[in-house]
């Protein structure tokens, strides 16, 4: 292995340009296949493997933060005034669904910090019930977080969430739907620079601020403002935001350089059985939701599901079980996430580490 990582003595652009090649292989190859979220798993699988095979790979600071920036701004689109003004309709499973994240964070987080003996940091991170792509972020701030683990455990839940849930919920029958094309339209030219210089501007005063994740925090803010008011609504351009995704799930396959074959299989039963830990919730809520209150199991099990905002919102659609019902409650909980964990994770494990993302990772050839 050694001997294969010196031989990749190479200058930054070219590592730059090879981890590129081949995160956008792996997401064309995953979407290709019809996988959910083809781009960033895909380019995900595809660089961990060249890293967990010796091979440097590298994605450059300042380009993780423009990436960090069109992502925040692409998420915040998905706010929109339909959907909010929705928010007060259902009292009752809001409450309960606050009670359901409370709950899935600190069983996942005992799992994971008792049972499979990880670090504070890491098993925190890895218990966050869903919004992978901001998680992800937050964790770059705390370098002793093992973030191979966190993108392992966060993956692997919305992957199998994604694939098993419909199949679950339809008895198999869903394979030919497809959703309709974007009804908002895309921005470009001029609007769509000013965006994204005020997008970035509102990174760099959040990350002044010292809030975590401040480059992907202060643009989605602006933009849900931008899009729940009316003021300007939008939908960010494929040609801007397929290459982002593919990129995060670069800088995530990075993360695995120190990851062996043998701690990957240890991670994915650890990961499993979190996964089990956290979804048992969601289904025994959903259950009572569904016995007392007449819902349709389904419908409530995508809205409370630990995970996946954009693959949920979708599902419904493709399902016929009520969209607005499952957007607004993942709306809240991706939103209220977003709000509070940056405080919260905070007070729980200290102000982040500035510089520090570089280091974010954990030597796992010989333990997981």
């Amino acid at each position: 292995m050694s001997s294969l990582r010196s031989s990749f003595s190479l200058s930054l652009a070219a590592l730059t340009v090879l981890t590129f090649a081949a995160g956008g292989v792996g997401g064309w190859g995953f979407t290709v296949l019809g996988l959910p979220a083809g781009w960033l798993a895909g380019a995900m699988v595809a660089v961990a493997a060249l890293a967990i095979a010796g091979v440097p790979c590298v994605v450059p600071d300042a380009l993780r933060s423009v990436v960090f920036v069109v992502l925040g701004l692409s998420m915040g689109s998905g706010v929109k005034p339909e959907t909010l003004a929705r928010v007060g309709e259902w009292p009752v499973t809001m409450g309960l669904l606050v009670g359901s994240v409370v709950a899935i964070l600190l069983a996942t987080y005992v799992y994971q910090r008792r049972i499979a003996g990880w670090d504070r940091q890491t098993a925190y991170f890895a218990a966050i019930p869903g919004a992978l792509s901001y998680v992800m972020v937050l964790t770059l701030g705390y370098p002793k977080a093992d973030m191979a683990r966190v993108a392992l455990a966060q993956s692997l839940r919305v992957f199998i969430l994604v694939a098993i849930l419909p199949m679950a919920l339809t008895g198999g029958s869903i394979g030919s739907m497809v959703p309709d094309a974007a009804a908002e339209p895309f921005v470009g030219g001029g609007p769509l620079l000013l965006l994204v210089l005020a997008g970035a501007g509102t990174g760099w005063a959040a990350q002044r601020l010292g809030l975590p994740a401040g480059a992907l925090t202060g643009p989605f803010f602006l933009s849900a403002i931008l899009n729940a008011s009316g003021l300007f609504v939008f939908t960010l351009p494929d040609w801007m935001t397929v290459p982002c995704f593919a990129a995060l799930g670069c800088v995530i396959g990075c993360r695995f350089a120190s990851v062996s074959p043998s701690a990957l299989g240890r991670l994915l039963v650890v990961s499993l059985g979190a996964f089990a830990v956290g979804m048992s919730i969601s289904l025994l809520i959903s259950a009572a939701v569904w016995a007392f209150l007449g819902i349709p199991f389904g419908q409530v099990l995508l809205a409370f599901a630990p995970g996946g905002l954009e693959a949920m919102m979708l599902l419904a659609f493709l399902l016929d079980l009520d969209p607005a019902f499952v957007a607004a409650h993942q709306l809240v909980r991706y939103i209220g996430m977003v709000l509070i964990l940056p405080f919260v994770t905070s007070r729980v494990l200290g102000p982040p580490e500035t510089g520090g993302a570089g280091r974010n990772r954990m030597d796992m050839r010989d333990s997981a």
